[in-house]
């Protein structure tokens, strides 16, 4: 099966301090065995508009404003960016007696989760300060190891109809800050982190069988 699917998470432990509510965008792929276990791939990419901490504060004037190399305010924009790629392996169970393709999907896998604060830069003004490497003193790259679940429910038409699932999926991330040292803090960030997204996701399926199809006759 060839998926695409749209999802909306909440951030919760550590990430929660930093980000609102992202929306995630996720390309996978699985292979069904005749027991109705499968294993496969999925990689979503990460976006958010709403950033709680703000790493510009110490480059800010008392108004609010970011001064770009004109002397004028500068329409610089924090935005959360991320990814998830990993493996996973699950069970479905068929709750329909003449599609056994169609029930509860359960599954769980392991893989790499990563965030950062993109910074926005003004299409009219330059701000020195966040040129090139220097926007990664403050962009606060985070990625490590993560697991993840999803439960839901899957169907797939036994004839050209509409093959969806739709759920909730959790994801934990054992990360930790990767850049050497953050400008605004003045200090390395050696903390270990615990980022943990919680959301809904709807998958639209595109199934590819292999094997002969059933005979039927009249």
């Amino acid at each position: 099966m060839i998926n695409f699917s749209y999802g909306v998470q909440l951030p919760a432990a550590d990430m929660k301090e930093r980000f609102e509510h992202n929306f995630s965008a996720e390309l996978s792929a699985d292979y069904f065995m005749p027991s109705n276990w499968f294993f496969g791939l999925n990689g979503q990419y990460l976006f958010g508009s709403t950033v709680k901490e703000d790493v510009l504060a110490g480059l800010r004037t008392e108004a609010g404003y970011v001064i770009g190399n004109d002397r004028t305010p500068a329409d610089v924009q924090l935005r959360e960016r991320g990814m998830y790629a990993g493996i996973r392996v699950g069970k479905l169970i068929g709750l329909l007696a003449d599609n056994e393709r169609s029930g509860l999907r359960l599954s769980v896998g392991v893989g790499f989760l990563q965030h950062r604060i993109r910074i926005q830069d003004d299409p009219f003004r330059v701000v020195p300060q966040l040129e090139g490497e220097y926007e990664k003193g403050y962009d606060r790259l985070t990625n490590g190891l993560a697991l993840y679940q999803f439960i839901g429910y899957q169907h797939i038409a036994k004839n050209n109809g509409m093959h969806l699932t739709a759920g909730f999926e959790s994801i934990q991330g054992f990360t930790q800050n990767r850049r050497s040292f953050d400008f605004d803090t003045r200090q390395a960030d050696t903390t270990q982190r615990l980022d943990w997204l919680n959301g809904f996701r709807v998958t639209f399926s595109m199934p590819i069988f292999i094997g002969n199809a059933d005979e039927i006759f009249y």
